[in-house]
């Protein structure tokens, strides 16, 4: 069975916007994802409280990070706390040095809007090694860029991941990852971004120009 997760979501724990994490949950569900991942801004557990919200049965949360580093910004997934950052908060780490702590502690990393003006890879891309996929489909970003995220991941041959990027209500969903196989766990998440089985979807509707 097939599955729909926003990959890359904001809430107020982000600590640059005020949505609340239960009305991000709440509109995905109206959008009939599979589930959603929090990626805070350089914090897994900035995201705890999100595990004590209730969700209906056949509904997925799950927390990864956004973190930022001297090359742009890095999602993350399938680490369990805080203890990658051996860093100070905001300080703008070795992009090489990170990825290579997030594999020590068995997570995976892609490039977050990989070709946004601001805070992202480029064609730095082509330098950095370790990457585990792209993301190739992000709601705020625009089709040529996405394009763009989409080619480098074929030149380097990485599996396709996408998110919304969202910050409040009308972004959730814009943009998501399509798995072909149930991810019901963060091990299963992850195993199946390494696997290559997903692939980044733009919602229909919201096909930007």
């Amino acid at each position: 069975m097939a599955m729909r997760i926003d990959l890359h979501c904001h809430s107020k724990y982000s600590l640059d916007n005020s949505f609340e994490p239960e009305k991000l949950i709440e509109q995905a569900l109206k959008l009939n994802l599979d589930g959603v991942c929090f990626t805070e801004h350089d914090s897994l557990e900035a995201s705890g409280p999100v595990t004590e919200i209730n969700v209906p049965e056949g509904f997925y949360v799950f927390r990864g990070m956004e973190i930022s580093t001297d090359k742009g910004h890095l999602l993350v997934y399938g680490l369990k706390d805080d203890s990658w950052n051996t860093w100070s908060m905001n300080n703008y780490p070795d992009a090489q040095a990170v990825i290579e702590r997030i594999h020590q502690l068995g997570g995976v990393c892609a490039p977050a809007h990989p070709f946004r003006p601001c805070d992202s890879f480029g064609d730095t891309l082509l330098s950095e090694n370790g990457f585990d996929a792209v993301e190739t489909h992000n709601g705020r970003d625009s089709s040529d860029m996405n394009r763009k995220a989409l080619e480098i991941a074929r030149i380097l041959g990485l599996p396709s991941i996408g998110g919304s990027d969202c910050h409040n209500k009308k972004q959730v969903g814009r943009a998501y990852t399509l798995f072909e196989n149930p991810v019901y766990t963060l091990e299963a998440l992850v195993d199946e971004i390494r696997k290559g089985n997903c692939q980044g979807k733009i919602l229909e509707r919201h096909i930007l120009k």
